[in-house]
């Protein structure tokens, strides 16, 4: 999830289409590094296996990310979009478009992006699976995601370049991932998890739905609200503690 652009808190329909394309080529960029490390290269479950893998992902977390910006904020993750959404305060309409537009447009892009896989690569694999029991899964890819989260949005209200930013974002998210990868996939990604589950056909199982959905979902509003309330300024706390006092007086 790397820093997305800021949003200005306006409808841009146009997003819609780029978020179905970029979640199809996201989905796809993660199955063929895996194609290529496992299967080209034959470096399944060794170390270099893993180095390979995560050098490849943080490159094309560049591109991706280079992408998002390109596009005005398109994005291939449903907690970026609506993090943003909520993040930028552009009122319930802006929300409302974004969870039941902007993400099933990037629900749908990635269950194409796996179906092309699946008939260009059979031997593609199926996806991350929960391997643990669901309520820890649950909290694996909560805390996962509220990590995630929390970052990309500080890092959005700062003001360094766009490498510092994504270097940043992708060594973050890598580290996370790997952490809980064991565990849930360490996906942090509803579209994507939603997607290789449609495949495997448990995609409307409650595991799936608690840990893959909303799980991350709380997670995001949870790290929307903690970095705004964080980095609110400092005359805006002292403003809304002056009108509570008055309000109690």
């Amino acid at each position: 999830m790397a820093p997305a652009p800021a949003s200005s808190g306006r409808i841009r329909p146009w997003l819609v289409v780029g978020d179905l394309v970029l979640a199809v080529l996201w989905v796809c960029a993660g199955a063929l590094v895996k194609l290529a490390v496992y299967n080209v290269l034959g470096l399944g479950g060794r170390p270099e296996g893993e180095a390979a893998k995560v050098s490849l992902s943080v490159v094309y977390m560049f591109l991706f990310a280079w992408l998002e910006s390109a596009t005005g904020g398109a994005s291939y993750n449903p907690l970026t979009a609506i993090s943003g959404a909520l993040a930028s305060r552009g009122g319930i309409a802006l929300y409302l478009f974004t969870v039941f537009v902007r993400v099933p447009a990037q629900v749908i892009g990635a269950v194409i992006g796996v179906m092309l896989m699946r008939f260009a690569f059979p031997k593609v694999g199926k996806g991350a699976a929960l391997s643990v029991g669901v309520h820890h899964g649950a909290l694996t890819e909560g805390l996962a995601t509220l990590m995630v989260v929390m970052v990309s949005l500080t890092l959005k209200k700062k003001e360094q370049g766009f490498f510092v930013k994504t270097w940043i974002a992708s060594i973050w998210k890598m580290t996370i991932h790997i952490l809980s990868s064991d565990m849930t996939g360490g996906i942090m990604n509803p579209a994507s998890a939603f997607a290789w589950a449609y495949a495997r056909g448990d995609h409307t199982s409650f595991d799936h739905l608690l840990v893959y959905w909303l799980a991350p979902l709380q997670a995001t509003l949870v790290g929307v609200w903690v970095v705004t309330f964080l980095t609110k300024p400092k005359k805006t706390k002292e403003q809304e503690a002056d009108k509570n006092k008055n309000k109690k007086e």
